[in-house]
């Protein structure tokens, strides 16, 4: 990944003349580039990491493995394009070992995402199961610690 992007990635809001004086090229041209990486499609969005832990939200969030039987035309692609348009659904990848997709799905309480499950995902065709698993708390989010620590935490020593 060039240094522009890895640069954005740590912080999306640093702006275009501080880039330019790390990478050691004009403003400009990092204009350019993150233009030219937005119209290609390289950066798709930008969002900032929220920990909701400390907001009172009524939401739950959830890791849904997904065991799919592969269409002759496409194999796991159409499932996870169907799967992927359910607005529960904030992200779905393609994965291995037992299970085929993994999905993180949000939802208001344990019962939407029960909900989503076994009336949305498990009546899709080739979805031949899933297994559920709340997430309970966050400790780090696109590696940012959620909680703040010393830098140093030292082991307590009992007699």
């Amino acid at each position: 990944m060039d240094e522009l992007l890895k640069i954005l990635k740590n912080n999306a809001l640093e702006s275009p003349e501080n880039i330019a004086k790390m990478l050691n090229v004009s403003a400009d041209e990092v204009r350019e580039r993150i233009a030219d990486y937005e119209k290609r499609g390289v950066i798709k969005g930008y969002q900032a990491i929220v920990n909701e832990d400390v907001l009172d939200i009524d939401r739950v969030t959830a890791l849904i493995e997904v065991k799919v039987n592969p269409e002759r035309e496409g194999g796991f692609n159409h499932v996870a394009s169907r799967i992927s348009k359910f607005p529960e659904v904030q992200s779905i990848y393609l994965v291995s070992g037992d299970f085929d997709l993994l999905l993180f799905v949000v939802g208001r309480d344990l019962k939407q995402v029960a909900f989503f499950v076994s009336e949305k995902l498990a009546t899709i065709d080739g979805v031949q199961g899933t297994a559920t698993h709340f997430m309970l708390k966050t400790y780090k989010h696109h590696g940012v610690l959620m909680e703040s620590q010393d830098e140093y935490e030292r082991l307590k020593v009992s007699p």
